[in-house]
C-alpha cells in the first residue's frame, strides 16, 4: 500500500465501510451498528490494494491516528458515528427474487427445513447473486446458491427488511418459497458380501473311499452298539490277546 501515511489512508476507507456503504460489503450491523470483527476482516481482504489487512492494522490505527474513525469493543467495530451507519428499514419495494448462499454440507437441511440465521441475526439476502455467492464463500468455498422467490414468501407471511441499498433481512425463509440446484444423491451403503460356500470336491468317476467304520460295524454282533468307543475296544482285544 503506498502512501506516506498508509494508516491515514487505510483509516478513511473504513470509514467508509463502516459508516456509509456496509452493504456494498456485505456487511450488516446489529441494532448497535456493530460489525463482527471477524466479519469485517473477511470483507476488507476481498478489496484489492487491502488484502493484507489484520488484526494489528486496526489496532495501529487507534493508537496513531488523530480521532480514529471507528471503536473497538472486544470482538467487535463499528462507526464512530453510530447514527450514520445505516439500520434495517421497512423497504418501499421488493426485487421479485433474492438471492443467498448456504453450506454445502447443510443444503439437504435446509432444503428440508427451510433456510435459517447461520451465525447471524437475520438471513441475509442479496438483490444480485453475485453478491451472494461472495458472502457465501466467506464460510464455505463452495457454497451453495439459493433463489428466494419473494412473492411466494410475503404470501407465507414472511417480512424483509432492507439493510442499505442492496442487502434484505428475513428471519427464516419457508421451504417452498426458495429454489436451487439438486440434492446431491446419497451414497449407497455397501453392501456385506455374500460368503461363497466352497463346493465339495467332485470325485473322479470309478473312485471311491472305504468307510472303515461302516466295515467295522458290519461285523460287529447282533446288538452291538454301533457307536464303538477306540479306546475301549483296543483294551478289550489285548485282553483277548492274553
Amino acid at each position: 500500500m503506498g502512501g506516506k501515511n498508509p494508516a491515514g489512508r487505510l483509516s478513511k476507507f473504513i470509514a467508509y465501510m463502516l459508516g456509509r456503504r456496509p452493504d456494498e460489503f456485505g456487511l450488516v450491523p446489529d441494532a448497535s451498528g456493530f460489525f463482527k470483527i471477524r466479519d469485517f476482516l473477511k470483507a476488507i481482504v476481498e478489496e484489492d490494494g487491502w488484502r493484507h489487512v489484520r488484526r494489528s492494522h486496526l489496532n495501529e490505527i487507534l493508537l496513531t491516528v488523530p480521532n480514529p474513525p471507528m471503536e473497538i469493543r472486544e470482538n467487535r467495530i463499528r462507526s464512530k458515528s453510530p447514527p450514520r451507519t445505516p439500520q434495517p428499514i421497512q423497504p418501499e419495494s421488493l426485487p421479485k427474487l433474492l438471492y443467498t448462499c448456504v453450506r454445502n454440507r447443510a443444503y439437504p437441511h435446509v432444503a428440508e427445513k427451510g433456510i435459517s440465521p447461520s451465525g447471524q441475526a437475520s438471513v441475509i439476502l442479496c438483490a444480485s447473486p453475485q453478491m451472494a455467492e461472495r458472502i457465501g464463500k466467506r464460510s464455505d468455498p463452495s457454497p451453495v446458491l439459493l433463489t428466494v422467490h419473494v412473492k411466494n414468501s410475503t404470501s407465507l407471511r414472511v417480512t424483509f427488511l432492507q439493510s442499505g441499498e442492496s442487502l434484505f433481512l428475513a428471519e427464516h425463509i419457508p421451504v417452498g418459497c426458495f429454489s436451487g440446484p439438486p440434492l446431491p444423491k446419497q451414497k449407497a451403503e455397501p453392501q456385506k458380501r455374500a460368503v461363497q460356500k466352497v463346493p465339495e470336491p467332485i470325485e473322479p468317476a470309478g473312485s471311491f473311499h472305504l468307510d472303515l467304520d461302516r466295515l467295522r460295524q458290519r461285523h460287529l454282533p447282533k446288538g452291538r452298539k454301533k457307536t464303538i468307543d477306540w479306546k475301549k475296544e483296543r483294551k478289550r482285544m489285548k485282553r483277548d490277546r492274553t
